[in-house]
């Protein structure tokens, strides 16, 4: 899992002392310790959401909007790929 990615306040200017928010990868819950997983996190503002999977070395992050993402949990779910 990669470390963890901070978030700058969107309303700091180039240069400003910024707030900054630590993102938290969640685990999903359908994982057996030592499973490659995949992880979850939204942005400070939830504009975002953001994929890895634990055993990707390049610890690759993918990012969406959270409309697609739900969108890919229900077909999930509806397929019962869960």
């Amino acid at each position: 899992m990669p470390a963890t990615t901070w978030q700058k306040s969107s309303y700091c200017a180039q240069g400003e002392a910024c707030l900054h928010v630590a993102a938290s990868w969640q685990k999903s819950s359908h994982c057996q310790e030592g499973d490659a997983c995949p992880h979850v996190t939204a942005t400070a503002t939830a504009e975002t959401i953001r994929l890895t999977e634990s055993a990707d070395p390049t610890h690759s992050i993918l990012s969406t909007t959270p409309a697609a993402f739900g969108a890919l949990l229900r077909v999930i779910k509806r397929d019962n790929r869960c």
